[in-house]
């Protein structure tokens, strides 16, 4: 499996996740909702050159890893989030607001990380039980970058699939105790992706130096 290059964290990863106010589900199709993003993620690459490395839409939210070599992240972001809401209020003739707060954002500084950041992306529908296999699920950039269908969202060269589809797909397929799951969704809530001790051994959580 081709591990980032040496110099790939000139600009550090990021990952960004939002959810809908109190946990609701879009109030409209996710075909409608994907197309909505699709346009907004084409802008903010072209607008803010925001480097998108994968995305994915779940029923009530969204994970994005992107790099930001101009380092204006909050103007991007501030631009996507409120566009997407008032585009997805129109359309589903809603008054309230979309999301249920600001966007949470974790910067990735190994590439262990980036790996183990890329992996939960992608599957993240098959742990909610959206898909059975990471490349089946309809509304991810994986989706789209292995020809599933055609997507305005411009996403970076993934050096990482390319170099062994077969073995990627396998390594993000092939899951990890529920555990692990719910360490990383901790870990990415924090400005800086980090593990802290596991609960019962005390010790360094198995995944700071192990891939999820």
């Amino acid at each position: 499996m081709l591990k980032e290059k040496s110099n790939a964290f000139e600009f550090p990863p990021i990952h960004i996740s939002a959810r809908c106010i109190n946990k609701q589900w879009f109030d409209l199709p996710l075909e409608q909702v994907w197309r909505i993003f699709e346009n907004y993620l084409f802008f903010v690459h072209h607008a803010f050159e925001i480097e998108i490395i994968s995305f994915v839409l779940m029923s009530n939210h969204f994970h994005l890893l992107v790099r930001v070599p101009q380092g204006n992240l909050s103007q991007a972001m501030n631009y996507f989030m409120r566009e997407t809401s008032r585009q997805i209020g129109r359309d589903a003739g809603r008054i309230n607001q979309t999301y249920g707060g600001r966007y949470f954002r974790c910067y990735i500084h190994s590439n262990n990380y980036f790996l183990s950041a890329y992996k939960y992306v992608y599957r993240n529908p098959v742990e909610s039980g959206a898909a059975k296999k990471v490349e089946d699920y309809k509304f991810s950039s994986l989706y789209a970058i292995l020809g599933g269908q055609h997507s305005m969202i411009p996403i970076a060269q993934d050096q990482l699939l390319f170099s062994d589809i077969a073995g990627t797909l396998h390594w993000l397929n092939a899951g990890r105790e529920s555990s692990n799951y719910l360490a990383m969704k901790s870990a990415l809530k924090k400005k800086k992706m980090e593990f802290g001790n596991d609960r019962k051994t005390r010790k360094p959580h198995i995944l700071t130096t192990d891939l999820y």
